[in-house]
């Protein structure tokens, strides 16, 4: 027989003893979503007195001295071109990217004159790609590189491919070149070493992809120089740190072990920590080829060869027909090479312990060399199989799309609309009211306020510097109207996330058809995005913040999902057996429970948001993407796009900042 033992009741607080539930509350029990709401509702009040005033607004063309000297710098810079030395460095080094790609070029898509076709065809160069994808990843991908290659071809976009491909790869080698011996650096260093390389990592991670285009295309040129130098510095930040991440977590107990042998620093990281840190090093290469072959993309606005200069042709003309094949084509070459370095990393994993049988695999890829060397001598021998003819698909393709796009906006333009409208209504209009049209003392304060509530002290420094930065920078407004964008386009992207995500935590048959999409979405560069958005809602604010909450869903659904289903089940078993209801445990069990992948996946939601601030411009959303467009378009507004580009970096540190001391002190772990 036992007995259940119960603890006494506690003693219900006096006038003199503040408790929970007292009269006397203490103020420190005070949930924080209160703080917030009360600071809101302080807002709302002065606000009401004050809107209109001291907002900060620049009419037209009007420039602040801070941005009339940016222009100036820019002047000077191209005007002292010949005698700076640094400036003549970074034109010599384009000089040589310029060259790198040029040789490829003609080597792969272009005509090397007088020969009328590339100096190794389209069948040599898909017959040689397969036989890669074959050593590397087996069968099943080189089937996908060579389907994938074949599609370039017979879509008439063989060159642009290629271009993208050279651009993408010349990058990628570079910074696996830089980034190697930094990740060594940050899987070996001291913590100061790590923090300072965080930092920088962190500021670039954070800075939205188009706002590297100003200072390159000035240092650097426009053309394949930019192009490659803009993609180098996106990429280089996820080498350094996912490689750097496997690094340092080798495991102590093997290092210890074989250095009690007598190894030097050298055999300990050639010999252990870099073979034993093989796959994650994989993981960071992935996600520096993805990263490089998304910004190749964009950096087709700065005259960058690829695939992303048909795309952007037709988005400007607003021909989503002429922008889909050449946008499904990104997709195609995404995925490509998405599969290929992940299925690499698990071949060679497979191989190392011993899951294939050596012996075969070279005769195979021995006899797999025969009519891979056939195939490059037809391809420099006889023009069809040098030059693909253009079988006439894409013009056909494009008139379907145009034909889908305008059935589908012709009938559901109603609900469409009204969607447009009720987001407009409810969320879009009153919170750029209030961000924008309140004077800047006020919702700088307004801000400085949440942060602390949100994050503490700890988000308090940060948010104090990048407010000023924004008033020193001279485009408070449009940052404001930025940040609503962003703000508004974060709350659809957590509504999709908690709806999805809560569905594939409990449903696996859910989590088996969304997954792999969202997969496919994150392989997507965010440029593809704008073109079914642009077709159903025109080029508005709007057409951006959805293109925005396409481009950052993914992620967060997938955080949401992880965070659910890792509650755990004893859990859930204890809320069922009090005879919870379905939604009740979803309500009260799983999210609460859930909590810190919550505001991680708001977090990473909002950053991508934001990400998208510049290309939303180029389909009418205005603010800050808008001056960093007007900035490339016209030299005379180079410094107002400078600026632009600077606040929009500031904005982004400062959620970053405020949503990770959020994280913090929700338990959830810090986002990188």
């Amino acid at each position: 027989m036992s007995a259940t033992l119960t603890p006494p009741a506690a003693a219900p607080p006096t006038p003199d003893q503040p408790g929970r539930d007292g009269p006397g509350r203490s103020i420190a029990s005070i949930p924080r979503w209160a703080w917030a709401l009360g600071v809101v509702v302080l807002w709302v009040g002065i606000w009401a007195l004050t809107k209109g005033t001291d907002t900060l607004a620049l009419a037209g063309r009007e420039h602040t001295d801070v941005q009339t000297s940016l222009g100036r710098f820019r002047d000077d810079v191209l005007a002292g071109r010949a005698d700076n030395p640094v400036i003549q460095l970074t034109y010599d080094l384009g000089a040589w990217f310029t060259s790198v790609v040029d040789w490829l070029q003609r080597m792969l898509s272009v005509p090397d004159f007088p020969r009328p076709v590339p100096q190794v065809g389209w069948l040599g160069v898909t017959a040689v790609a397969t036989w890669v994808g074959l050593a590397v990843a087996g069968w099943r991908i080189a089937v996908l590189v060579a389907a994938s290659f074949v599609s370039f071809g017979v879509f008439g976009y063989w060159s642009e491919a290629i271009d993208l491909l050279i651009v993408t790869f010349v990058a990628v080698g570079v910074s696996v070149l830089i980034g190697m011996p930094l990740a060594v650096l940050v899987g070996t260093g001291n913590r100061a070493v790590n923090a300072v390389t965080n930092t920088v990592l962190d500021i670039f991670q954070t800075m939205p992809t188009f706002v590297y285009l100003l200072p390159i295309v000035l240092f650097f040129g426009i053309g394949a120089a930019g192009a490659v130098v803009c993609t180098l510095v996106y990429a280089l930040p996820p080498i350094i740190r996912i490689a750097g991440h496997g690094i340092r977590n080798v495991s102590t107990t093997t290092i210890e072990a074989t250095d009690s042998a007598g190894q030097t620093w050298w055999q300990r990281l050639t010999k252990v920590q870099l073979p034993m840190a093989r796959k994650t090093i994989v993981v960071g290469l992935n996600q520096t080829i993805m990263a490089a072959l998304s910004m190749a993309t964009i950096a087709s606005y700065v005259d960058g060869p690829g695939l992303g200069q048909p795309v952007l042709d037709a988005l400007v003309k607003n021909d989503v027909g002429g922008a889909f094949v050449p946008g499904a084509l990104i997709v195609v070459m995404a995925v490509m090479l998405d599969r290929s370095t992940t299925a690499a990393s698990e071949y060679s994993e497979m191989a190392a312990r011993g899951g294939l049988d050596l012996r075969l695999r070279r005769i195979v890829l021995a006899a797999a060399a025969v009519p891979v060397l056939v195939a490059l001598h037809l391809s420099r021998t006889y023009p069809w199989a040098a030059e693909l003819d253009d079988p006439g698909w894409t013009p056909k393709v494009a008139d379907a799309v145009d034909g889908f796009f305008e059935w589908f906006t012709d009938t559901f333009r109603d609900a469409t609309q009204a969607f447009k409208d009720l987001v407009s209504a409810v969320l879009l209009n009153p919170l750029q009211s209030l961000l924008s049209e309140s004077p800047w003392w006020l919702a700088g304060g307004a801000i400085l306020a949440l942060a602390f509530v949100v994050g503490g002290l700890r988000a308090v420094a940060p948010t104090v510097v990048c407010l000023g930065g924004l008033l020193y920078f001279g485009l408070w407004h449009d940052a404001m109207v930025t940040l609503n964008m962003t703000l508004v386009g974060t709350v659809l992207v957590m509504l999709l996330a908690v709806v999805l995500g809560v569905a594939m935590a409990r449903s696996r048959a859910v989590d088996v058809v969304l997954r792999p999409t969202l997969d496919a979405g994150q392989t997507i560069p965010p440029f593809v995005y704008l073109i079914p958005v642009l077709a159903l809602f025109g080029p508005t604010r709007f057409t951006a913040i959805v293109a925005g909450v396409v481009y950052a869903a993914p992620v967060a659904i997938k955080l949401v999902a992880d965070g659910v289903r890792a509650v755990s089940p004893s859990t859930i078993e204890a809320g069922r057996s009090t005879g919870s209801t379905r939604w009740q445990e979803i309500v009260k069990v799983q999210l609460p429970m859930a909590r810190a992948s919550l505001v991680l996946a708001a977090n990473q939601g909002l950053l991508y948001v934001l990400a998208m601030a510049v290309i939303g411009g180029l389909v009418g959303a205005g603010a800050l993407g808008y001056d960093v467009v007007l900035g490339f378009a016209r030299s005379e507004e180079w410094g107002k796009g400078a600026a632009a580009g600077i606040s929009i970096v500031l904005l982004g540190i400062m959620v970053d900042r405020i949503a990770r001391a959020a994280a913090h002190r929700s338990g959830a772990p810090a986002a990188r």
